[in-house]
């Protein structure tokens, strides 16, 4: 079944000594860093874009095995794996449980329902807080030893993108390039 959902598809950034080896879905990411050597395939920062956080793929094998390893990966699990539908727990107080089992279509369908709308109401502003929290964390990984490191943050949550793009001159071209990127994609979404 096809995904339904608006929300646009995980993207990844993958570095190799501060160069960028590949950027996009996971599937482009995954088969460039196979063309590339395995030594260096292996030793790739591999970032998700969406929460900055660092994510390891297993890229043993050639890369239909690595393609279908990963893509096996993210159908384990309680829930509906094919709808994406992932199952965790949730803690409520007994109020709420009551209040969501009146609802039609059932609590999960209530507690989407719920998500959804707060999503759709969600001001530019905290979700450009929450662009500069993931690129935080990339900033730490990846640059977080580069010269006026402390600063830039500082930049990246002002927000100043012209003081962060001046703090950032020295460091390696492809981390700046994609510092900047995702501090401008904050600010416009800020602006929204």
């Amino acid at each position: 079944m096809p995904n339904t959902s608006t929300e646009p598809a995980s993207t990844y950034t993958a570095f190799v000594d501060g160069r960028l080896i590949a950027s996009g879905r996971k599937d482009e990411v995954i088969t460039s860093l196979k063309h590339h050597n395995d030594s260096i395939a292996q030793s790739a920062l591999i970032f998700d874009d969406h929460t900055g956080r660092q994510v390891d793929f297993d890229l043993s094998g050639c890369l239909a095995e690595v393609l279908e390893r990963e893509t096996a990966a993210g159908r384990h699990g309680p829930g509906r794996p094919k709808l994406g539908v992932v199952g965790r727990e949730v803690s409520l107080l007994p109020r709420h449980w009551e209040w969501l089992e009146e609802q039609p279509n059932g609590i999960s369908a209530a507690l989407r329902r719920l998500v959804d709308e707060a999503r759709k109401r969600e001001p530019g502003a905290q979700k450009a807080r929450r662009m500069r929290a993931a690129l935080s964390r990339v900033m730490w990984a990846m640059a977080g030893d580069l010269p006026n490191f402390e600063e830039a943050t500082r930049a990246l949550f002002s927000p100043d993108d012209e003081q962060l793009a001046e703090l950032t001159r020295a460091w390696p071209q492809d981390v700046r390039a994609h510092v900047l990127r995702l501090a401008s994609e904050a600010t416009r979404a800020e602006q929204s």
